[in-house]
């Protein structure tokens, strides 16, 4: 192909991802016409085809594809055949766009100042009898979760190019394959009867979500109990003042009674949060229905069933597709769910979605949760305010206090969230399981949760961070936004199965998770396929069933740090029964150091000193340029049985996305936008660079690391390069090495002085 060809021809399916469709069409007419370049020419007339159905000139998108129809190819036949179906089916003129219809205009942004939602003066759906809810067909799915990611709110979905066109795409460049990498659903089909499954045991989910009020209990009142102490602390220390007597009370009765009320008045204060912050707003049943009549039946018939009245519905102005549901008893629960998850999926996905959320309630877990969101929106706003705060002013030398306090605060944030991990992660099994047995549609939910990742991850895409209302509402949200990135960008270079692989193979995986705030989604995604094969339907998904062999000494070396403590108390053990035998034999007296049997933290700290030395070396190996990878992030990401200590050495290019300023002085939203996806940033700062990581957020960098594979795959920075020559270093082994000689040498104080 020439090179003025192959140019025009990659110019206009850049233009198509970005929406331009008139500029595609004019460089991709004259390619789709020539005689002389026949691949050429079928990408551009199924470019074409795309371009015209979305500026609504479908009788040229029908042209194009009945001519499609006619190729040699198989493959095009089919993707054209299907093309066909979806254009003729809306070609009728009086049909508008989905979000028409609604009365909705699509959000560029999360914006709280929005106009507000209007319900439908007509709707152009035809009801369909109760009983064929379980028939319904999802044919009409958007499937181009946006041409690699375009705006959701498309007037003619078509289907995606990518599967049956592996075979005649095979010499496209890296820009067409992303652009044609769009994702081709199976469509596997729901049950048309199917027999109740057994029911799960909730004592564990019972017993965890009163571990977790204990949990938040107990660390809200070790900060108070602290904050009361520095603030007395602090007015001894000053003249002319006395402390506050109040402030030497025990809070834990107080604090006690006071999260008790908050459980019952959550409903509403969370009302006024959310509406205040984020422009929540009533959301008609009737607009739901425009979306979804399946979701309204669900909603009303399980209610119905149960004897709950219908909870209260309620909308976010955001274009990331989330649901969440908060309240404290079954009557005034509260499911709020954005305008990009309406947008972005299909009418038995969003059924299948809110499905989830009524599981959440018949388990009472939401409660508790509702509980944690309204202790922790409040101090998210406040970090978010001080970073803001902190932002304006100019002085470096005031703006560091404001740093530091907006830290604290956020630490704070992550205290109390932290408390809930465990139950945000199996409370998601529970109601994943609920939502399959209401709708008998597990692959309705599986497209619907991959959809949520590409949907998050499209919103961070576009923002070029990780927005406030996605990391303060994460915790309660079904899918996160940090597995998003990766699994939400991936899709065009890798096969969902490949990817997720790991997620069901991996025999350590869920050692992995202790710190995720939403399960595995291959996990998860595996057991909503053992109930469609359970009720013997075709999954979505398809996963091969070996598990994954890894060496058990790569594990064992990657918990090192955490095997040392068990270690450490063996060894206190020990030391201890040495001590009691050379004291009875009158060998040794230092029983008057060791009696108040402080000397088992020593113990603890040292093997845990030991256990990060001897991880050292692995997890951070010499990287060398013939070692390095490049351009290597889809196979580093399909292999199972990858461990984080496995640590190989990646150098690759990219986009640096991130919060600026002092929201993200702890680099905790860093991220890199490369050819590849997204996938997450680990930096540590040193202090003395000339140049700081915010610095470079926005700019074209290269990322030299080492990508480690987990729940979350990520790239532990050794320095990122600017194509002007700016480097900065990100010293981790250095301060690895400082942990490990700190908790040697505090461990071994605390060991000798008792």
């Amino acid at each position: 192909m020439p090179s003025h060809a192959k140019s025009s021809l990659e110019a206009g399916l850049v233009a198509l991802k970005q929406g331009n469709y008139q500029t595609a069409i004019a460089q991709l007419e004259p390619i789709a016409s020539s005689q002389n370049h026949a691949t050429a020419s079928l990408q551009a007339q199924v470019g074409l085809v795309m371009a015209y159905a979305r500026c609504g000139e479908v009788p040229k998108a029908i042209a194009i594809s009945q001519n499609l129809i006619e190729s040699n190819n198989p493959q095009v036949q089919e993707w054209a055949t299907r093309a066909l179906e979806h254009l003729t089916k809306r070609k009728k003129p009086d049909q508008e766009s989905k979000n028409v219809e609604t009365g909705f205009v699509a959000f560029e942004n999360s914006t709280p100042d929005s106009p507000p939602v209007t319900p439908p003066v007509t709707s152009t759906f035809e009801e369909k009898p109760e009983d064929q809810v379980i028939e319904t067909k999802s044919d009409d799915t958007p499937p181009m979760v946006a041409l690699g990611r375009l705006k959701a709110t498309v007037a003619t979905p078509l289907p995606p190019p990518t599967a049956p066109l592996n075979g005649f795409m095979g010499s496209v460049t890296r820009t067409q394959a992303k652009l044609f990498g769009v994702i081709y659903w199976r469509q596997a089909q729901r049950a048309r009867a199917w027999q109740p499954l057994r029911k799960p045991k909730l004592i564990p989910l019972r017993l965890l979500a009163a571990g977790t009020f204990i949990a938040l209990f107990w660390v809200m009142r070790e900060i108070l109990k602290l904050a009361m102490g520095f603030i007395n602390l602090t007015l001894v220390k000053l003249p002319y003042v006395e402390p506050v007597q109040l402030l030497y009370r025990d809070p834990t009765q107080l604090l006690l009674v006071v999260l008790v009320i908050l459980i019952g008045v959550s409903p509403w204060l969370l009302d006024l949060l959310l509406a205040n912050l984020y422009g929540q707003r009533e959301f008609p049943k009737d607009v739901l229905n425009a979306h979804s009549r399946e979701a309204v039946r669900v909603l009303q018939r399980c209610c119905q069933q149960r004897h709950w009245p219908l909870p209260k519905l309620r909308i976010l102005p955001m274009a990331a597709p989330i649901i969440l549901t908060y309240g404290s008893l079954p009557r005034n629960a509260r499911i709020v769910v954005s305008q990009g998850l309406l947008q972005q999926l299909a009418d038995d996905e969003i059924a299948t979605i809110y499905a989830t959320q009524l599981g959440h309630i018949a388990h009472w877990d939401f409660a508790v949760m509702s509980l944690l969101l309204l202790v922790t929106l409040p101090t998210h706003k406040l970090y978010q305010q001080m970073s803001q705060w902190g932002d304006k002013i100019s002085g470096k030398i005031w703006r560091w206090p404001v740093t530091i306090l907006a830290s604290l605060i956020y630490g704070v944030w992550c205290l109390l969230t932290g408390t809930a991990l465990w139950l945000s992660r199996l409370r998601l099994y529970y109601s994943d399981r609920v939502a399959a047995e209401i709708t008998g549609n597990p692959n309705a939910l599986i497209r619907a949760l991959l959809k949520i990742a590409i949907g998050i991850a499209a919103d961070i895409e576009k923002q070029e961070h990780t927005s406030w209302q996605l990391e303060s509402l994460n915790l309660l949200t079904p899918v996160s936004h940090q597995q998003s990135l990766s699994l939400g960008t991936i899709a065009s270079n890798l096969s969902f199965e490949s990817f997720l692989k790991w997620d069901t193979a991996n025999p350590y995986r869920q050692w992995f998770t202790i710190n995720n705030s939403h399960p595995l989604m291959g996990d998860r995604i595996e057991r909503l396929c053992q109930i469609a094969r359970h009720w013997h339907l075709d999954t979505e998904l398809h996963f091969p069933s070996e598990p994954s062999k890894v060496k058990r000494q790569s594990f064992l070396l990657q918990i090192a740090p955490w095997l040392g403590i068990p270690l450490g108390v063996v060894f206190a053990a020990l030391v201890w029964l040495t001590w009691q035998l050379a004291f009875a034999l009158k060998f040794l007296n230092l029983k008057w150091i060791y009696e108040d049997w402080s000397f088992i933290t020593g113990c603890l700290l040292i093997g845990f000193s030991i256990g990060t030395v001897m991880r050292i070396n692995s997890f951070f190996p010499d990287i060398k340029p013939a070692t390095v990878q490049t351009d290597c992030l889809p196979n580093l990401l399909a292999d199972p049985c990858a461990l984080p200590i496995d640590s190989i050495s990646v150098r690759i290019v990219g986009k640096l996305l991130g919060r600026q300023g002092t929201s993200n002085s702890l680099a905790q939203d860093l991220i890199l936008q490369s050819s590849a996806g997204l996938v997450k940033l680990h930096h540590v700062s040193w202090l003395g660079q000339s140049v700081n990581h915010q610095d470079l957020i926005g700019r074209q960098i290269i990322v030299t690391g080492w990508f480690r594979r987990g729940a979350t795959p990520w790239i532990d920075i050794q320095t990122l390069e600017t194509q002007s020559g700016k480097t900065i270093h990100s010293p981790h082994p250095i301060w690895s090495i400082f942990l490990a000689v700190a908790a040697q040498a505090w461990g071994a104080y605390v060991f000798l002085s008792g």
